[in-house]
């Protein structure tokens, strides 16, 4: 154990962390390789794989995932708004460098160097919206126009790729940004408009959208059974398990389930641990958003209040809208589970999120924030 006396960075760091947090995401870690070797080997076997070939890959992202988790946390407020600038930018150039270059998987373009750079604008992009709207407040910078202007430099790559899931996820956690700095409810009312009107838009421009809306809506639409193979086999699933489950590795459903590994890893959950483990792991999110969202309020500083709020913002509402797809309540997005699902740059993207919530939430004497706050008001 490390003393309060001692004055080391590891020591300052150990003292000042969530070290909840900490547990809670380690959790999340474990239940997430738990599942990967439940859902991937008939995944893999499927595409003529190695048995744990996606169980060892999840195991190799683990390592650089934690290294940037707590390479981020260590950040002070000032470090982390720099680090944020600089991949937010190299993830806008590699997005577009996607659109020109990359391959098309799916009828998108959202791969290159086998990375997905839009996984890393979504943290940064939190970021630089926060630094924004905080530097707006104090009134000396055009910080309003700023965060204004970001939104469609990030979100209009995102559309042209086309991936409307991480459009819709970005543009929520804007808009609660926006909320929690301070808008105006005519702004509201406006903001409101826009999101539907493109909504509306994509229903009529988009053919895989409107699909998979009328699919949503309608199970019967253009086919039949066979258009909603994906969340009815996902619901079988959890029929399946009933609430304490057929055991580890006793699932049969998951073996005719696409992406079973990434996108509907919950509905694995489901049959193989029961309805009360996936209502554990619901648990699980709900704490850290919970807390994460405490922690916000009661940050002195207006760009730390932001930056946390949005980042679990973020967090909270990529888990929400991947469950709920796994149980017919949304359209499918095409969204990873935080932590649980399968992917090296889903998971790395969220440990450098979580690392920057972490290193923004860190506990902080007065003189310190005063200090940090005259500093970036000089800056």
């Amino acid at each position: 154990m490390l003393s309060r006396l001692e004055r080391s960075a590891l020591a300052n760091w150990w003292w000042t962390i969530d070290r909840s947090l900490i547990a809670a995401l380690s959790a999340l870690i474990v239940f997430g390789l738990v599942l990967t070797m439940a859902a991937s080997p008939p995944v893999a076997e499927r595409l003529g794989l190695p048995t744990f070939h996606f169980v060892h890959k999840q195991v190799l992202f683990l390592v650089p995932s934690i290294l940037v988790f707590f390479a981020a946390s260590f950040l002070s407020p000032r470090h982390v708004r720099r680090t944020a600038l600089v991949v937010f930018s190299v993830s806008l150039a590699l997005i577009v460098a996607a659109l020109l270059y990359g391959a098309e998987i799916k009828g998108a373009r959202r791969w290159i160097f086998g990375v997905q750079p839009s996984e890393f604008l979504k943290p940064t992009f939190v970021i630089l919206v926060a630094w924004a709207f905080a530097e707006g407040a104090k009134r000396e910078m055009p910080g309003n126009f700023i965060a204004f202007l970001l939104l469609p430099v990030a979100i209009v790559p995102l559309i042209l790729q086309p991936d409307f899931g991480q459009t819709m996820l970005v543009s929520l956690v804007w808009v609660g940004l926006f909320f929690i700095a301070g808008l105006r409810w005519i702004w509201v009312a406006g903001l409101g408009s826009i999101g539907v009107s493109g909504m509306l838009l994509a229903y009529q421009l988009v053919p895989h959208v409107r699909g998979r809306i009328l699919k949503f809506i309608d199970p019967g639409t253009s086919g039949g059974v066979v258009d909603t193979f994906q969340i009815d086999t996902a619901l079988d699933s959890f029929f399946a398990g009933g609430w304490f489950g057929k055991g580890p590795g006793e699932g049969t459903v998951k073996r005719i389930l696409p992406d079973a590994h990434t996108d509907f890893i919950f509905a694995v959950a489901g049959e193989e641990f029961g309805i009360i483990a996936c209502v554990a792991l619901v648990a699980v999110f709900a704490f850290i958003v919970t807390r994460g969202l405490l922690s916000a309020a009661r940050n002195e500083d207006p760009f730390c209040r932001l930056a946390a709020a949005g980042l679990i913002m973020l967090f909270g509402l990529q888990s929400a809208i991947n469950m709920a797809v796994n149980l017919h309540l949304m359209p499918a997005k095409g969204m990873t589970l935080p932590f649980i699902s399968y992917g090296g740059s889903s998971l790395i993207s969220v440990a450098l999120g979580m690392g920057f919530f972490a290193a923004v939430i860190r506990k902080r004497p007065r003189a310190e924030i005063f200090f940090a706050q005259s500093e970036a008001e000089r800056a």
